[in-house]
């Protein structure tokens, strides 16, 4: 996925594509698109971490302790830094933006160097999770770990209901600017320990598991 991608975004597009199509039953996505989003890194949401508002990072000039600051970056996305004033903060790798300060710097002190460490994430609070909804004991959202599966999820959220159909769910994951549906054999992983459908999540996955036809 695009690094400059709006993950938050992709978050809104999923849940709508789950509500519209949860009462017709799993549509699930062609095996191109499926296997092309098996093959996405599964760690990381993103190639590059992007900055965002309420991120707080610590801005250090090498040699000028007076111009270090620590701030969070403002909702219309800028920070302000000493002697230069604002500054675009959102929407950039930590590396542009000291890039940025050390051009703006370069008309007050000579040769600057500066380095930004990103202390707090919170810009990424919604988008880096996962999710799983439907005939579920209690519909869970909770903060990416890298190395998690479907059954993590579904333990996570206490188990199916007793009105599930475990072997229509499906797995919602924005690839591209696309929404793929990709089957989950719940009742296999669950009932016959068959593994092959307990694919590792990644930020922003969203499970859910239908309930059975009356």
């Amino acid at each position: 996925m695009s690094s400059k991608y709006s993950l938050l975004g992709l978050v809104f597009s999923l849940t709508a594509v789950i509500l519209v199509s949860g009462c017709a039953g799993p549509n699930t996505s062609s095996p191109e698109q499926i296997k092309r989003a098996l093959a996405v890194d599964t760690v990381n949401s993103v190639d590059e971490y992007i900055l965002g508002a309420t991120d707080v990072v610590r801005v250090s000039v090498w040699r000028n302790e007076d111009l270090s600051i620590s701030v969070p970056i403002r909702p219309d996305g800028k920070i302000s830094v000493p002697l230069v004033g604002d500054v675009q903060a959102s929407g950039r790798t930590p590396d542009a933006l000291a890039n940025d300060i050390e051009t703006k710097l370069s008309a007050y002190i000579r040769e600057p160097q500066v380095s930004i460490v990103v202390t707090s994430m919170g810009s990424h609070e919604y988008s880096d999770r996962v999710r799983v909804t439907g005939a579920v004991q209690q519909p869970t959202s909770v903060p990416h770990r890298a190395g998690m599966t479907v059954l993590d999820m579904v333990l996570t959220s206490g188990g199916v209901t007793p009105f599930a159909s475990p072997n229509n769910s499906v797995l919602y994951r924005a690839v591209e600017g696309e929404v793929v549906a990709i089957p989950i054999k719940l009742d296999e992983i669950l009932s016959r320990g068959d593994i092959s459908t307990n694919y590792k999540l990644r930020p922003g996955d969203i499970l859910t598991i239908p309930e059975r036809s009356l």
